[in-house]
């Protein structure tokens, strides 16, 4: 029972507190409400502050972030190029020069001189060949074997040595025949493959354009039209309007997107312009033919010739004895052996050496091979020797002219009214200058008497110079000098033009004996443009132009981007001077010296010369004609100069004179340039005398065999008698003149050279000495001869054979 009422107890205190916890169950229900109730209001007032301060923020927000893409909408908008760069610099891509298309060179008529052509580089893509290894190899190295016969080993190797490269340039300048080869056997094979149901596929290998030069005609014209090399022109038209000619290449531009897509930019290339050239193909061919007559039958040293209009100046034709392929202008041939091009190298390794150690003690060629390497002497050698092969005879050596000259002579007499067209002059054989007999040609029978002015140019008479420029005085001579272009560049678009303003005496260093000289050629330098220009000049009535050899340039579709006019320099004579000079030297080429210049059936006029070269006494002479057609009214001038012809006795002015009539013979026809005169009127034994001269009347245009003047026996050549031991032309130069080198340029950016250090091929070389006139020593001058490479007091020396004073060089 005690245990029941303990339960019992339990069970009451159980069932009371239970009632009493059910009390204060409602106790604290109603305490928890009230709290949840004041909790519930702190709950709602965070809630809406929190929403009305995000969305203030979110309000912010989205302001900035308008405002940070309007900021890189304009700054996209404004730097979109230079992103755009930024972009590709960062992606993965590939580029290739899309190569411009250097301009064409052609000739008057439109005949192509120079031209470009397409060719192809051969380009491997191991990447792709190697994503499918066992599918492209194979096939792709097979087909470079089988087409191009590379080395099997070689291909594979390359590719798998080269597997993350995409572009591996394997091959140069490949035909067009080339490429369509192996792209239609790349066709066939896939082709085949596919149909066999093969994966195998030629992959991986492609061809990209490219342009060579050519020229058409190899060797013609190749002092005029110079060749091109990597990226410039080097000699001729080439160098002179590279700027032309050049264009600029464009750039194809391959990469992959964030998408991995493939993208492509293409800036295209321009096209260089195309040069016109003064140049006439035909007229070209006919000089380079008779150059080429002449040196297999007779021959010389050198040989130039220069085809001119006389009234505009524009160059012709130009050529010389010395010509290149431009295809290949770096083969030296047969024209230079080893041992020839290692003296050269060996002289001009220490001349370089020595210029540019100015301040140490000198080498000498013994000691050069401690300074350079056998290959870096040979090296020299060959620029030396490539020097002269390239260099232009007609523009780039000096010589002196002779008795082409004599024509200034009459002029400035005749401009200057000093002497009129009807005075007479006497020839005894000689004149006495300064104690110094100088002879003309004509001493050995007493002279040639009495001459008339035409008559002193139709015989080439020095004794009526020397009075005619005795008359006139140095300074006069020497201002017409000058005016008639000698002691200056003429301007010539080409480059390497000689530099002759130390190569003439000054009116203060004129002495006697030199302005004798002069009066006939004798003593002064020039070079054949220099005469062709003044000799233009004289006869087209008084204007001198610039020579030039470019016409007008054209751009890709043929327009004209620039016409080059005729440029009138200054005037030289008058219209009365001109027309007697040409009157003149019609007679000459018909009854005087220039008899073997005749071609039949025109009217020709020219003027001869014999030139004995320094040193004097020696038998060598450079012998010239300058002469042009019609004779009253020339339309076109050639000018032949020979140095030393390979024959025994040189000083013969037919030699020129001859090769002469025969280039007139060829282009006269061409050009339709026709005789004035009727043919069946010309006397039958005169036409005898004069070969190819037909129909030709005197002065007054009275028939030749009734003529009164036709008793008058003229000298029909003009030939220098050096039997007694030469015309005996003082070798001496001006008080005062001092040795000194010249150098010229082998080709753009390379080292000067000496002229010592030139070999003896082409022309001349003479160096300025101290030495006086001597006194009471007798120098014997033969009519026409004419001293060569005498330079003035203080000038610089002359150069042959590839060097030149201050010349600059290709």
């Amino acid at each position: 029972m005690r245990g029941n009422n303990r339960n019992s107890g339990r069970t009451g205190y159980s069932g009371s507190g239970y009632t009493g916890g059910a009390g204060n169950q409602g106790e604290d229900s109603r305490t928890s409400s009230a709290s949840n109730a004041k909790n519930s209001g702190k709950k709602r007032i965070f809630v809406r502050y929190m929403q009305e301060k995000l969305a203030m923020t979110g309000i912010i927000i989205l302001l900035l972030a308008v405002a940070v893409t309007w900021r890189l909408y304009s700054i996209i908008t404004k730097n979109e190029d230079k992103y755009t760069q930024i972009v590709l610099a960062q992606q993965s891509y590939d580029s290739r020069v899309i190569p411009y298309r250097r301009g064409d060179i052609v000739d008057r008529n439109g005949t192509y001189l120079a031209t470009t052509e397409k060719v192809y580089n051969l380009i491997i893509d191991p990447q792709q060949i190697m994503s499918k290894e066992e599918n492209y190899l194979d096939a792709s190295v097979q087909a470079l074997v089988n087409v191009f016969g590379y080395d099997e080993n070689t291909m594979r190797t390359l590719i798998t040595e080269n597997k993350d490269k995409a572009y591996i340039r394997y091959a140069r300048k490949l035909s067009y025949d080339d490429k369509e080869n192996f792209e239609n056997y790349q066709k066939e094979t896939n082709k085949a493959n596919a149909k066999a149901d093969s994966k195998a596929r030629v992959k991986g290998v492609w061809f990209e354009d490219e342009y060579r030069r050519l020229y058409p005609y190899n060797s013609l014209a190749c002092n005029v039209i110079g060749f091109s090399g990597t990226d410039s022109g080097l000699g001729g038209i080439e160098q002179s309007y590279n700027s032309s000619l050049i264009g600029t290449n464009g750039r194809e531009y391959g990469y992959l997107n964030d998408d991995s897509n493939l993208e492509r930019v293409i800036k295209p290339a321009t096209n260089g312009n195309t040069v016109v050239s003064t140049i006439d193909v035909n007229i070209q061919n006919a000089v380079e033919k008779r150059i080429q007559e002449w040196e297999q039958q007779t021959g010389s040293k050198q040989i130039g010739v220069v085809v001119m209009d006389p009234d505009t100046a524009e160059v012709l034709a130009m050529a010389s004895g010395s010509t290149f392929d431009l295809n290949n202008p770096r083969v030296i041939g047969d024209r230079f052996n080893d041992d020839q091009i290692w003296q050269f190298g060996l002289k001009e390794a220490t001349a370089t050496w020595n210029r540019k150690h100015k301040e140490e003690t000198p080498i000498t060629q013994d000691q050069v091979r401690s300074y350079y390497t056998d290959d870096e002497i040979r090296s020299f050698g060959q620029q030396v020797a490539w020097n002269q092969i390239w260099r232009n005879y007609c523009i780039s050596d000096t010589y002196e002219p002779g008795s082409p000259s004599k024509i200034f002579t009459v002029a400035t007499a005749l401009e200057e009214g000093i002497i009129s067209q009807n005075d007479t002059f006497f020839c005894d054989g000689s004149q006495e200058v300064a104690d110094v007999q100088i002879k003309c040609d004509a001493w050995r029978r007493g002279g040639h008497g009495v001459l008339t002015l035409e008559e002193t140019l139709m015989q080439s008479c020095n004794d009526a110079m020397m009075q005619i420029v005795a008359k006139s005085g140095a300074s006069l001579f020497s201002k017409y000098q000058k005016m008639f272009g000698f002691g200056a560049k003429t301007g010539i678009d080409l480059p390497g033009e000689a530099d002759t303003k130390n190569l003439i005496y000054d009116a203060q260093n004129l002495r006697p004996v030199e302005l004798a000289t002069n009066s006939f050629g004798q003593g002064y330098n020039c070079t054949m443009i220099q005469m062709a220009a003044a000799y233009c000049s004289v006869i087209n009535g008084g204007s001198y132009y610039e020579p030039h050899v470019v016409r007008q340039i054209l751009d890709e579709q043929g327009s004209v981007v620039k016409k080059i006019e005729p440029k009138l320099v200054r005037e030289t004579v008058s219209e009365s001077t001109s027309t007697f000079i040409k009157h003149a030297l019609f007679r000459t080429v018909n009854e005087g010296t220039g008899k073997a210049a005749a071609v039949a059936g025109y009217d020709i006029a020219g003027k001869t010369g014999t030139a004995e070269k320094i040193p004097r006494r020696q038998g060598n002479y450079l012998l010239s004609f300058c002469g042009f057609a019609p004779a009253d009214d020339p339309q076109v001038l050639v000018y032949v100069t020979i140095d030393e012809p390979h024959v025994e006795d040189q000083a013969h002015s037919s030699y020129a004179a001859g090769v002469f009539a025969n280039i007139m013979q060829d282009i006269l026809p061409y050009m339709n340039v026709f005789s004035s005169v009727d043919v069946q009127n010309v006397d039958e034994s005169l036409a005898s005398q004069l070969p190819g001269a037909e129909g030709i009347t005197d002065n007054n245009g009275t028939p030749a065999e009734t003529a009164p003047e036709e008793t008058k026996v003229y000298d029909t050549d003009e030939y220098v008698d050096s039997a007694d031991g030469g015309n005996g032309i003082p070798d001496n130069m001006p008080e005062g003149a001092e040795t000194s080198e010249t150098e010229i340029v082998i080709e753009p950016g390379s080292e000067a050279i000496d002229v010592d250090s030139l070999p003896d091929v082409s022309a001349q070389v003479s160096v300025s000495t101290e030495a006086e006139t001597p006194g009471g020593e007798t120098a014997e001058a033969s009519q026409g001869s004419e001293t060569e490479n005498r330079t003035q007091g203080g000038s610089e020396g002359e150069a042959e054979a590839g060097s030149d004073p201050s010349a600059e060089g290709e």
